[in-house]
C-alpha cells in the first residue's frame, strides 16, 4: 500500500501539512468515490457514515487496492 500512497501523493492526492481531520475525512479517493456511488445508487438505503457500512467500504476498498496492487506491481 505505500507505493498507492506514494503515486496518490505524486499526484496531488496525498495529504500533506497539519491539517486536522474528522476521523470521516480520513479517507481516501477510492473511499469517497464507493460512498458517492452508494449515495447516487443507493436510493437513500445505505449510510455510508455508519460504522457498520464504514467498516465494510473499507474491507471492500483494502481488497480492491490489494488486487490492484499484485496485478500491476505498483
Amino acid at each position: 500500500m505505500d507505493k498507492l500512497s506514494g503515486l496518490t501523493s505524486k499526484l496531488g492526492g496525498g495529504s500533506s501539512g497539519s491539517k486536522s481531520h474528522s476521523s470521516s475525512d480520513n479517507r481516501d479517493f477510492v473511499d469517497k468515490g464507493l460512498d458517492a456511488i452508494e449515495k447516487k445508487f443507493g436510493g437513500g438505503k445505505v449510510d455510508p457514515n455508519s460504522s457498520k457500512t464504514r467498516a465494510t467500504n473499507e474491507k471492500i476498498t483494502d481488497t480492491a487496492r490489494q488486487k490492484f496492487e499484485s496485478m500491476t506491481g505498483l
